[in-house]
């Protein structure tokens, strides 16, 4: 007999967002999460304000978070991975491993939304010197800051009066393999600018682009308010180098635009890391037997127009399992996911 069971894998906004679908349209769902809390990165990285609205990242995560503990007809696993399956759509027995032991769930359709991580930017190259200097961090480590209101150089505790961020920091470069857009750093990166500027009003903003890649409406609710309301210095140019001199940061490059060489001092420097496939996305790509495209993300295959099927039927994939998206596209992709596996099930029966 079928299985009316839909088993999603990660516990991240996508995750949530499609067990929620899953039980408003009457179906069981089993949420499966590795870590001892849901939320994925925006909770475990601390994110403060979302470029959604600038809401409260945490605010916003709790509602959802809560609509799906409460729910029952959906079932949470936390501290619980998925280490093998077999069977077919209707019919998957699916293996979970965690503290207690191990337990085969059977489901008639599977999600996979096991997000992402940020690149490392000491992984290839050391250019930005990001484990040498304290004044030197990521956009993960300057959202910790924002989340505690106090934005700080980490060698000496004073307020910077310089900052800058350099972008495609582990994205659209060809040397390290990752060629593609990360998609969210350059809409993140202003609104990390806008919100140092509120916290630090005499602060000096730089941002450092290849070309800005705004999407939706994040031009006019981000860029350009950015620029005008509180100055940010948007400037065109790759940089090279980024170095101590005395207690400040030099950073060297070319001004693109300009097309002469660039000398700059920084109080901090602003690494805009990019995404690439979790850990979790792997170990599920080989623990589910999918296909995975070569940066690893799971493979859409191309001939689909459905941005959610896998190289398996009845086995599906939401958010940056699949590749770099921002929020609404992850939660809009959770949906489809969400829909199709309801199909797959009831085709199935």
């Amino acid at each position: 007999m079928s299985s009316h069971r839909v088993l999603i894998i990660g516990g991240g906004p996508a995750g949530l967002t499609a067990a929620r679908h899953v039980s408003d349209l009457g179906f069981h769902a089993t949420l499966i999460e590795k870590q001892a809390q849901l939320g994925g990165t925006p909770i475990a990285s601390h994110y403060a304000a979302l470029t959604h609205g600038f809401r409260d990242a945490e605010d916003a995560f709790r509602d959802l978070i809560h609509q799906v503990t409460d729910d029952k007809q959906i079932d949470v696993r936390l501290n619980s991975r998925v280490v093998g399956c077999e069977g077919r759509v209707g019919n998957f027995n699916v293996h979970v491993a965690n503290g207690a032991g191990a337990e085969t769930l059977d489901a008639g359709a599977i999600i996979v939304a096991t997000g992402f991580e940020h690149f490392d930017p000491a992984r290839e190259t050391q250019i930005y010197n990001y484990y040498t200097y304290p004044d030197v961090i990521t956009l993960a480590d300057m959202e910790l800051m924002l989340k505690s209101k106090t934005v700080t150089r980490r060698s000496n505790g004073a307020l910077p009066e310089r900052v800058c961020f350099i972008q495609c920091v582990g994205s659209r470069d060809r040397q390290i393999g990752n060629e593609y857009c990360s998609k969210v750093c350059c809409g993140v990166a202003s609104k990390q600018a806008i919100e140092i500027k509120q916290l630090v009003p005499t602060a000096k903003l730089f941002i450092f682009y290849i070309d800005m890649r705004m999407y939706g409406y994040w031009e006019n609710e981000i860029y350009w308010p950015a620029q005008e309301k509180y100055k940010v210095n948007y400037i065109k140019g790759i940089v090279t180098e980024v170095i101590q001199k005395g207690d400040k940061l030099l950073v060297r490059g070319e001004d693109t635009t300009m097309g002469r060489p660039m000398e700059v001092t920084m109080d901090l420097v602003v690494l805009s890391v990019g995404m690439e496939p979790s850990a979790g996305t792997k170990e599920i790509a080989h623990a589910l037997q999918l296909k995975q495209n070569k940066y690893g993300f799971i493979e859409v295959p191309h001939e689909s127009l459905d941005p959610t099927v896998t190289s398996t039927p009845g086995i599906f994939v939401a958010g940056a399992a699949a590749g770099p998206k921002d929020l609404d596209d992850t939660m809009s992709m959770a949906g489809l996911a969400a829909l199709r596996a309801m199909a797959a099930v009831r085709g199935a029966n």
